[in-house]
């Protein structure tokens, strides 16, 4: 087949898998390496080796440079101490544990040299966000649990990485005969700490004093974070992928250096890649390979689901006061991720050149892993909370993007009744003065990758668009309506141009999402009325004071926003009738008499919600 059709059929195979991974809301890896086995060795259209030949190995190594520095930006320092003693140890003396009980495990089994299985080991200590995000929100455990298993997958990406990466860099310098095998290591340490922590550096320095102009920063860090690779690669023989891992630690730990940019370019850039590099790695699994790994992988699987990973949570959990339930959960949630799949890729064919015969088994073995912890695991997470009592109820949370003064009022009183709300915004001073309000916020576009790993929306089921940004609260809506499901909820505010520009006419289904509170409630009418001194009231009705009460002791000075009823959090909507009883709560707003603003209607249109000013 043409090389070129072939690429593009791995760049529409890679497309489609993630969108249906989004869809179907399981982890992307699984339809990524069905596609590559289907398209491999099941059909033999595709085959790595013979689209690439000799640029194979510089190709993988390049893009696994770009997925561990990427990785490295998200890990921060503070992330070890801010989220509890259980994250920090799972991703330091839990690495150990499990690197500790899986080497032998693939010695004794599956007749790997020592070497071999101390990398196989080293491999699998890497969960990964990007399936554990998925589980969670399926599973749905305690909050507790939630943020720890969420946060060790985001550490100990890059943590469990870098140590695979040093077991890798140890096993190559046994092959140099010319020197002395800790000098080699040595000198690789030596080469991939030094050269990374002056890239980093110098790079902070240049991001920090704008030395390099904006639209060239996302390129120029690229570019010269692959130049540092390959001159360590030069000066300490396969030093590369520490110097990167190290480059982008000190980048992301230092100060008054914003990343957020470079950090959202390299992960889209390593989504791609990613996903490409999966379909390729897989199409050169041999069937053959897999059934020579022989009924030992099967006790290796078993080793790492049952032995490795409850050993090293106990054993974690020292002095963090975590029940046993809760360390049940935390002992069978742990899916093997992309970063495992990646480089023991890269490291099997580099080691197959270094003569090692196991390399071509350590693919086949750690694939094997992903696969059954990621089925496993997600087949049997839900029943496994539940039974234990440690299942979240249905999400009834909400998520707000857009932190006006209303939105953060709003916020605040639904938080006063026991709701959990986060309040998403991409305006820092906005977000700022909402975290002065001690509120749980997000700073950053919700729909971006970013928010992928670090906004929880475990406990989110409906969300509400009530930001200035008309350009990207559609995009915000039909995210969410996606992210969410049918279990979700998503509405926004009216704007106050459908009625009046053919261009800016909407379909009635995006209309039905813009029905907020009342009919010609824009975000313009809030932030006025809030100015004029409006108030956020929380009222409950009781037999003698009902909400026909309510609306005589208020008349048009209070508009319903939400009401609580036996603790479920329904909204006020132009396209539903609500009749409130004894027993709810209303909250609304109340205006400022005289000086509330005029809510302008398009009375000509006959389908709400479509106001317009």
């Amino acid at each position: 087949m043409d090389p070129s059709i072939s690429l593009v059929i791995v760049g529409l195979l890679s497309i489609a898998c993630q969108f249906l991974a989004h869809r179907v809301k399981l982890p992307a890896i699984l339809f990524l390496l069905l596609a590559g086995i289907i398209v491999g060795p099941v059909t033999g259209t595709i085959n790595a080796d013979a689209l690439f030949g000799d640029l194979l190995f510089p190709i993988v190594s390049l893009s696994v440079a770009i997925i561990l520095f990427e990785g490295a930006l998200t890990l921060k320092l503070s992330d070890l101490s801010d989220h509890g003693s259980m994250v920090r140890n799972l991703c330091s003396v839990g690495v150990l544990v499990t690197w500790l009980v899986v080497t032998p495990a693939a010695h004794y089994v599956l007749g790997f040299s020592w070497e071999m299985a101390a990398l196989l080991g080293a491999i699998v200590t890497v969960t990964g966000p990007t399936v554990i995000m998925p589980m969670i929100r399926t599973v749905r455990p305690s909050t507790r649990i939630s943020n720890i298993l969420r946060w060790e997958g985001i550490v100990i990406d890059p943590v469990g990485a870098l140590f695979a990466v040093l077991v890798f860099e140890f096993i190559l310098a046994q092959q140099d005969a010319a020197l002395h095998t800790l000098y080699s290591f040595g000198l690789t340490l030596l080469v991939g700490g030094g050269l990374g922590a002056a890239t980093g550096y110098l790079l902070g320095i240049a991001l920090r004093h704008s030395w390099i102009p904006h639209y060239l920063q996302n390129t120029a860090v690229l570019t010269l974070m692959l130049g540092s690779f390959a001159m360590s690669n030069l000066f300490a023989h396969e030093s590369g992928l520490l110097t990167v891992t190290i480059a982008g630690f000190i980048l992301a730990n230092m100060r008054n250096v914003d990343v957020e940019d470079i950090l959202e370019f390299k992960e889209t850039l390593s989504v791609l890649l990613i996903s490409a590099l999966f379909i390729l790695l897989a199409t050169r699994i041999q069937f053959e390979a897999i059934l020579n790994v022989g009924w030992g992988a099967v006790i290796v699987i078993a080793v790492v689901m049952f032995v490795a990973r409850p050993l090293s949570v106990l054993v974690s959990s020292i002095g963090t006061g975590l029940s046993m339930k809760e360390l049940g959960i935390l002992s069978w949630i742990a899916p093997r991720g992309i970063v495992a799949a990646a480089v023991s890729a890269l490291f099997a064919l580099k080691l197959e050149e270094q003569g090692y015969p196991e390399a071509a088994l350590l693919v086949p073995m750690v694939f094997l892993i992903i696969i059954a912890t990621v089925v496993i695991q997600s087949l049997t997470a839900t029943h496994l909370t539940t039974f234990l009592g440690l299942r979240s109820p249905e999400p009834n949370g909400f998520l707000l993007f857009g932190s006006s003064v209303f939105a953060r009022e709003f916020a605040d009183e639904l938080k006063e009744n026991g709701v959990d709300v986060i309040v998403a915004d991409t305006n820092w001073d906005a977000i700022k003065q909402a975290r002065m309000q001690n509120l749980k916020t997000y700073y950053g576009n919700p729909m971006s990758e970013h928010a992928e790993r670090y906004l929880d929306l475990t406990m989110v089921g409906t969300v509400l668009v009530m930001s200035p940004y008309r350009q990207l609260n559609p995009l915000v809506t039909t995210h969410f309506e996606h992210a969410l499901g049918k279990e979700g909820t998503v509405l926004g505010l009216t704007n106050n141009e459908t009625g009046t520009r053919e261009s800016h006419q909407v379909s009635d289904k995006y209309a039905r999402k813009m029905s907020l509170f009342d009919v010609g409630i824009t975000y313009g009418y809030l932030a006025s009325a809030m100015k004029n001194g409006a108030t956020l009231r929380t009222t409950k009705l009781t037999d003698e004071f009902k909400f026909s009460d309510f609306e005589k002791q208020h008349g048009n000075n209070a508009i319903p926003l939400a009401y609580i009823r036996h603790g479920h959090v329904g909204l006020f909507t132009t396209t539903k009738k609500v009749d409130p009883k004894a027993g709810w709560k209303i909250i609304s707003l109340v205006l400022n008499g005289s000086e509330a603003p005029e809510k302008i209607i398009d009375r000509d249109k006959s389908v709400e919600p479509s106001p317009a000013t």
